[in-house]
């Protein structure tokens, strides 16, 4: 049974998107059977694996919501890398779909139940905002990863998203747990180190003993279709995730 790993924050532009892309290529890198699925109406994940969204057939719309095709027709299954169940615009409509079905927050979970045996590692990369798609993957996940930017309003936020995290514990997932607590675009100005050390005096358990700094080469990866390990593998970005690769499989056991 595949570790299921929900990315969450509901802010936007946190390097979300890039650690779930980067861990994905780092667990395939390490010879984990792993899927990613872009569970992001804006298509981010998508875009930066190098997906031609034009030429899109199923997206994760279909996996969640329409009954009348077979799961793994969504999933593009790639010899070379990780697999990835992309996403479009159309996933937008979710939403609106959802919010009236009864056990609306169980839809992926069940989806996933077909397919979880094939894999080592499912890696869920969630919208910014605290929504029904959100609620779905922290439903359906076995943990979720906090990727928190360096910035003065970081803990607020961050114990927005615990409050939210524990709701869904008491009422759909009481098995979810916080697989850790990633600070990104670290810098080394005075602001980013205290946040960092606010963070983890807070979460000194949860927060990782890392952070991903800020890097011209892990943002100009996602451009090329790349992981940072294909684009810039002696960079720092690339040296940072590894260690969140090392981590993520020695939590696995």
């Amino acid at each position: 049974m595949a570790k299921i790993i929900a990315f969450a924050n509901q802010k936007g532009g946190v390097g979300k998107t890039t650690t779930a892309v980067n861990l994905a290529a780092g667990l395939f890198k390490n010879k984990k059977k792993t899927l990613l699925i872009d569970f992001d109406p804006q298509a981010n994940a998508t875009s930066a694996t190098g997906i031609d969204l034009e030429k899109i057939e199923n997206d994760s719309y279909d996996f969640l919501i329409n009954n009348n095709i077979d799961v793994n027709k969504a999933i593009i299954r790639r010899d070379d890398d990780f697999d990835i169940i992309p996403s479009t615009t159309q996933l937008a409509g979710a939403e609106v779909e959802l919010s009236n079905q009864s056990g609306r927050q169980f839809y992926l979970k069940k989806s996933l139940s077909d397919i979880n045996a094939e894999y080592d590692f499912i890696l869920i990369d969630n919208p910014p905002a605290l929504g029904l798609l959100s609620l779905n993957a922290l439903t359906a996940a076995d943990s979720v990863l906090i990727p928190v930017q360096a910035e003065f309003f970081a803990l607020e936020g961050l114990a927005q998203l615990i409050k939210t995290i524990n709701l869904v514990k008491k009422h759909s997932n009481s098995y979810l747990t916080i697989e850790g607590i990633l600070m990104t675009m670290t810098t080394h100005t005075k602001i980013s180190r205290q946040v960092v050390s606010e963070i983890e005096g807070h979460f000194p358990k949860a927060a990782y003993k890392f952070t991903i700094p800020r890097s011209v080469r892990l943002a100009e990866a996602p451009s090329f279709g790349q992981s940072i390990f294909e684009f810039a593998g002696l960079s720092s970005g690339a040296r940072a995730y590894n260690k969140l690769v090392k981590e993520i499989i020695k939590s696995d056991g």
